[in-house]
């Protein structure tokens, strides 16, 4: 599944999408989510296999790290970096922010 992930995604933009929601005492629930687009490069089999055999991809949702090995896969990214390794922190902070200033 992880090669075969890697090698349709060659070339090509995919977008990541996490969702959040945030939840504290009795306010009501806060969610969101957050897209970013990522651009493979084009990727040949010795650079999938060398990948694979890394043992990297095996607990990765994508199958890929962005945050380690998987860094050389990647061409451009679009978007929250932070959201591909899987949390959008920035975007967190700015709805936590808010969401807790809010009064009950």
């Amino acid at each position: 599944a992880v090669v075969s992930t890697q090698s349709t995604g060659s070339g090509r933009w995919h977008t990541v999408v996490t969702g959040v929601c945030c939840c504290h005492g009795n306010r009501p629930e806060r969610t969101f989510h957050s897209e970013t687009e990522v651009l493979f490069r084009e990727l040949t089999e010795d650079v999938i296999s060398w990948y694979v055999g890394t043992g990297e991809p095996f607990d990765k949702a994508g199958g890929y790290g962005i945050q380690g090995k998987g860094a050389v896969l990647v061409e451009k990214v679009s978007g929250c970096y932070s959201n591909v390794v899987g949390l959008p922190g920035s975007e967190l902070m700015v709805q936590l922010r808010d969401y807790l200033s809010k009064e009950e």
